[in-house]
């Protein structure tokens, strides 16, 4: 039984050219095509681009695809973890191996070797949702009739869309009903909702083709450091552009980098830290002289993605240049061994008063402050939210540390499983970094939002000396004797 999932239809009064043919992108194959016998797949892989061929109407079409969703995913996303199920040499950009370690399957499970994993199955098999939720982001109506079941996942997706705003969003929710495409579907929509396609011209295919690379260059096997983390990171962004000083000043080129920059800012993250690269002699880690290592690799991937899609090819040269040299700003901004020199500059400009959002140098940095805030907010979410995000943080570090121990180097601190909890771990994160960085951004904006975020701060805290052993007991009481005066109802989470 033939199955197609049609994007809409570009119709043409002429024959395709035959440069169209060559063109570089997704291929879409009719029922008269060699698909299922001819050309050499390796053949087919060479090809990319938002436009294909149907020999039998000479019509060119957006994505057009005979449920053959593998060979779609290699095809559009060069996603070389599919290729190789298929007969293809692995080559996924930014991954080597590092004493017999494979950055790709560093946090895979010994139980999917060898098979493919249960959540690329539904993803492939669900992949009918995901168009129809990219069609109902453009508010075009889908031609034809499809399962009960995709309709009521996408409207739902839909509604939580509509409920972007809120703190309390559940990004691993939203990232189950639009079938593991949740950064896909939120930066497009967020791109939408701020009138960013149109005003900026950009061609709705490369931005398509464009975050369906940046999803597929996280590594999905990471616990934290994966697609879901970036889509949960531009979401946070997305209520920090809201707040009222940023909203009415921040340019709407600086708004495009913002989200930009929170959708790439960990692209392609080995699943490791930068001590772990620097101490086994990686090539990044020479690449970049041991600075900032894999910040500068997020920011060259997302500037390689940005000119292999031509995202910014119609704007001036000069003008491209500069986006993607503020993308690299902002991005580089994450880099917590910086977090100090950043932290007692923000000070600074918050004890001079000195702060004016309508210097161009001044918006920029704040930008990077939102960009940092968003970055380790997940201990200002609600408990049910940032539970998960500290348990998957914690258990992508132990896994270093197993790799590390197996491996007899020196562990890095906070992997040890052995002399850690994940209460050690957060505590101690929440007390020293996260604390001191959102009581300044409190300062700098004082709103319902940044004490709905401290009012979460001091529960989860608590929640979680609440989880120390007994000897802790006395720090547990010291810190609980402090009311959570800044805490909100269960009502009033939404910025």
């Amino acid at each position: 039984m033939e199955v197609c999932y049609q994007l809409p239809v570009l119709p043409l009064d002429r024959p395709v050219p035959k440069h169209v043919l060559s063109r570089r992108g997704a291929i879409s194959f009719s029922s008269s095509s060699s698909l299922f016998g001819a050309p050499d797949p390796r053949q087919l892989s060479q090809r990319r681009g938002a436009i294909s061929y149907d020999s039998s109407d000479q019509t060119a079409l957006y994505i057009r695809m005979l449920g053959a969703c593998v060979i779609f995913k290699q095809l559009f996303s060069r996603d070389v973890r599919v290729r190789s199920q298929v007969g293809f040499e692995p080559e996924r950009r930014g991954s080597h191996p590092y004493l017999g370690v494979d950055f790709r399957t560093l946090h895979s499970h010994a139980e999917l070797v060898g098979s493919i994993p249960a959540r690329r199955i539904r993803r492939l098999f669900s992949f009918q949702r995901h168009l129809l939720t990219s069609r109902l982001l453009r508010g075009t109506p889908h031609l034809s009739p499809l399962h009960f079941l995709d309709e009521d996942y996408c409207g739902q997706a839909k509604c939580m869309l509509e409920k972007v705003g809120s703190w309390n969003f559940d990004i691993f929710l939203f990232d189950r009903l639009t079938n593991g495409n949740s950064l896909i579907s939120l930066t497009l929509y967020l791109l939408t909702h701020y009138g960013l396609i149109e005003l900026f011209q950009l061609d709705m295919v490369k931005v398509r083709r464009f975050l369906v690379l940046v999803q597929e260059d996280y590594h999905n096997h990471n616990p934290y450091h994966n697609s879901v983390h970036a889509a949960d990171v531009t979401q946070a962004m997305h209520c920090y552009l809201k707040e009222p000083k940023l909203a009415k000043s921040l340019t709407s080129c600086d708004v495009l980098l913002g989200l930009l920059a929170a959708a790439t800012h960990d692209l392609d993250h080995p699943g490791v830290n930068q001590p772990f690269l620097v101490k086994t002699n990686h090539y990044l880690a020479a690449l970049y002289r041991n600075t900032s290592v894999l910040e500068n690799h997020h920011w060259r991937s997302a500037v390689g993605l940005l000119r292999e899609t031509e995202l910014f090819s119609h704007l001036p040269t000069e003008d491209s240049l500069n986006m993607e040299r503020q993308l690299g700003s902002l991005i580089l901004a994450t880099d917590i061994s910086r977090q100090n020199e950043y932290l007692s500059k923000f000070r600074t400009h918050l004890d001079q008063e000195d702060l004016c959002l309508g210097n161009t140098s001044h918006r920029h940095f704040v930008l990077q402050m939102a960009l940092k805030c968003a970055d380790i907010c997940n201990p200002c979410r609600p408990w049910e939210l940032s539970k998960q995000w500290s348990e998957k943080v914690t258990e992508e570090f132990f896994h270093q540390g197993d790799i590390e121990k197996k491996h007899k180097l020196e562990v890095s601190p906070l992997c040890d499983s052995e002399t850690n909890s994940i209460a050690d771990v957060q505590i101690g994160f929440m007390t020293y970094v996260v604390e001191p960085l959102f009581a300044e951004w409190a300062r700098f904006s004082d709103t319902r939002l940044s004490q709905t975020m401290l009012g979460h701060l001091c529960l989860n805290k608590a929640s979680w000396n609440a989880m120390q052993p007994e000897e802790a007991e006395g720090e547990q009481a010291a810190a609980t004797e402090e009311p959570c005066s800044r805490a909100l109802p269960q009502g009033s989470q939404e910025c």
